[in-house]
């Protein structure tokens, strides 16, 4: 292989994923650093940002610790070994919650504070009256719940629970001799954390509000709960467990009931981090090591309180809304604001949906008259991740109950809402509905429904094709693409996906679909070797793309290859980039940004420019080993102008974004674009924006005088 070839695979040109993922965090840890963003919001982002640090130890540091226990020595494709990893990992991650704690205690608290509300950080800054009022709240809702576990010869170190808040202490009876006995308190987690306490006017005559955590109010009345002890000392902590449980399909009789088994094993899973309050008591620290068998570099000494998730409680709260983004609601959708049904508006031509700024009513409405007409035969979707209180499973029960085929795929092994999808199963089942539980050996990650419909001119299929879940919840926080259509060559591929899913129908080719794990990577690869051959024959060669994820080696040396040979590469991608930008030689024709910004940047968009006859795909997979080898995907084409249009326009403002974007650096690191002299663009804001003005233009077309209630930032009310 030739000396330049050799640098495409070469894994000092590679990033390590987990230490990408770090490098996530942290831009959302910037969002909650940045004094621009609302204080409010600030504490959302503080409180995504330690969500996102569990989920991470949880699934990507315990799957690299259960390698080092099996003496895996594979390096990964930055060349560092499993052990290499946890060590980079640990050192990066202390340093990750030391800044979160700086932001928490110096800027936040405070600014807080200063817009009158006092978080109450020790129970020892209560007031007389204050402390009363806690002492009554501990007896009259606290202490009935609480159950305090000592420890001895006779009681077994307790388990502690995968997530949960708890209190150890020390402790010494009161007659008898001076030996140590530890126990243990659990913070009840189906009781508020967050405590209000009566206001107070200040000495500047405004109202102070006041709240407290309840652990505080546990610590406050320990002697409650141990009448016959001194209490030496205690301190609250908190553990992380190896949620990443293995599944042998091939072995499992009952799919779903093996899940159900081994979500309970997610609670006795080994330690992989322990959180405790700093400066905690060496003795009882040493405790807690030994019997949780924990590393001493798995141990993190808070200063502060711990599990900031909580602060999304606090972003909850009443009264705050001038310190908060104001809300944007979804707008209609301008190709569906008329009196047509949706079937008759797909027949029009293909409707695009940009989620959340616009509605994702469209796709329920689609699936609820599904349901209800009758002259549909049947109803096909897969499901990954669905809200609480799913409309969308609540239209294929009835349509099963009205008679209709239906056919869902519910994956079983999304994580974390493996316990959800059971239950959503069970009752779709239990309505009639044929329910398939998925690939053995792959995730179905793809998002489509097909509806099968009888009309005057015979058997038409309408599709519904997505980059993100069925789920109308997520559908308002997360950036989402979709088409429906009823293009006669989709609606055959449609069939041919559901039949692979069903039963072992494999087609040969596809028409417009790209499929994993079969098919999809191989549509990748050539489609980036085509811009790569342009390019050197002097043609219009470019590549936009956007995704959450982008660590497969093939699709980065593909990439290294075509900006060698001088193809314009921009990449928009949130979260974990292996890539390196910028390296002379190998990838100065690349440019990377990640947008963190109030929605969660979700879409996947790939456009092709192939000299001057671009193509424009959308699809549920992003650049990475598991979606492209071990997952149902689909990528499916954009055929029609208008819609090509209008994403082209979306990308071209993400690219152009220097507000929540972040441009990846060389040296890995990212860096806030340069606005000296420029416009500010804040990209989200933008298309919210268009999306307002999308409607207000629809309905002067069709002098609609009923004006829909969204939010339009101040500064462009002037041109709406």
């Amino acid at each position: 292989m030739a000396e330049k070839e050799t640098r495409y695979i070469d894994p000092k040109n590679y990033v390590n994923r987990e230490l990408s993922w770090l490098e996530f965090d942290y831009r959302v840890l910037g969002e909650a650093r940045d004094k621009t963003t609302p204080l409010f919001d600030r504490l959302k982002f503080l409180s995504i940002t330690s969500s996102n640090l569990d989920e991470f130890f949880m699934v990507r540091v315990a799957s690299l610790k259960d390698m080092v226990h099996a003496k895996y020595s594979k390096p990964d494709i930055a060349g560092l070994t499993p052990p290499e990893q946890l060590e980079r990992i640990s050192k990066k991650t202390h340093e990750l919650v030391a800044q979160q704690y700086m932001t928490y205690n110096r800027s936040l608290l405070p600014a807080l504070k200063n817009n009158g509300l006092n978080v109450i950080v020790s129970h020892e800054e209560l007031t007389p009256l204050q402390g009363e009022y806690v002492d009554r709240y501990f007896m009259e809702e606290v202490y009935p719940v609480l159950t305090p576990m000592a420890v001895d010869s006779s009681r077994p170190f307790p388990l502690v629970r995968n997530q949960s808040l708890n209190i150890a202490a020390l402790l010494k009876k009161k007659s008898g001799d001076d030996e140590l006995e530890f126990a243990l308190v659990q913070v009840p987690s189906v009781l508020p954390r967050i405590v209000m306490l009566p206001v107070t006017v200040n000495e500047k005559g405004n109202e102070m509000r006041h709240v407290i955590l309840l652990e505080e109010i546990i610590e406050r009345n320990m002697k409650q709960l141990f009448l016959n002890y001194n209490i030496v000392t205690f301190h609250p902590f908190r553990i992380m467990r190896n949620a990443d449980f293995s599944l042998d399909e091939e072995e499992a009789v009952d799919l779903l009931e093996e899940i159900e088994k081994q979500l309970k094993k997610r609670q006795w899973g080994e330690v992989i981090r322990l959180e405790i309050e700093e400066k905690a008591d060496k003795r009882l620290l040493k405790i807690l090591k030994k019997e949780l068998e924990v590393n001493e570099e798995d141990i993190y000494e808070i200063p502060g309180a711990l599990d900031l998730t909580f602060l999304m409680k606090m972003y909850g709260l009443s009264g705050y809304e001038h310190l908060k983004a104001p809300k944007y609601t979804p707008q209609p959708v301008p190709a569906l604001m008329n009196e047509d049904d949706i079937f008759t508006n797909i027949r029009k031509g293909d409707v695009l949906l940009m989620h959340p700024y616009e509605t994702f009513d469209p796709v329920v409405e689609f699936v609820r008259l599904s349901a209800v007409d009758p002259d549909v035969l049947a109803i096909k979707q897969t499901l990954y991740r669905v809200s609480g209180n799913s409309p969308i499973v609540a239209a294929l029960a009835e349509a099963a109950d009205n008679g209709k085929q239906v056919s869902v795929l519910v994956e079983l092994k999304a994580r974390f809402d493996e316990e959800n999808n059971i239950l959503w199963a069970k009752k779709l089942e239990k309505a009639g509905c044929h329910v398939i539980y998925g690939l053995v050996g792959l995730k179905t990650h793809s998002k489509i429904t097909l509806v099968v419909r009888r009309e005057e001119d015979g058997i038409r299929r309408y599709v519904h094709l997505g980059t993100g879940n069925y789920n109308d919840s997520t559908a308002k926080l997360y950036t989402d693409c979709g088409i429906m259509t009823c293009h006669p060559l989709i609606g055959e591929d449609a069939t041919a996906v559901f039949n692979m899913l069903s039963g072992y129908s494999e087609p040969l080719s596809w028409h417009m679909l790209a499929v994993a794990p079969l098919w999809l990577r191989g549509k990748f690869l050539k489609l980036i070797e085509r811009e790569t051959r342009h390019a050197r024959s002097g043609k219009h060669a470019s590549i936009i793309a956007k995704m959450n994820s982008l660590c497969d080696k093939d699709i980065i040396a593909a990439l290294y290859e075509a900006s060698s040979a001088g193809v314009e590469i921009k990449l928009v991608v949130r979260g974990i980039c292996c890539l390196k930008a910028g390296i002379p030689g190998l990838s100065e024709n690349i440019e990377v940004r990640s947008i963190v910004g109030e929605f969660l940047e979700h879409a996947r968009i790939f456009i092709f420019e192939n000299d001057g006859s671009e193509e424009i795909y959308m699809g549920s997979a992003d650049w990475m080993p598991r979606n492209l080898d071990r997952r149902v995907e689909i990528m499916f084409p954009v055929l029609r102008e208008e819609p090509r249009a209008r994403i082209r326009h979306y990308m071209e403002l993400e690219l152009e974004d220097n507000v929540k974007a972040h441009v990846l650096m060389p040296d890995g690191t990212y860096e806030k674009p340069d606005r000296r002299g420029k416009l500010p663009v804040n990209s989200q804001k933008s298309l919210c924006e268009l999306a307002v003005a999308s409607v207000r233009a629809e309905q002067k077309k069709t002098g609609s005088e009923e004006i829909s209630r969204v939010f339009i930032p101040v500064e462009s009310q002037n041109e709406i």
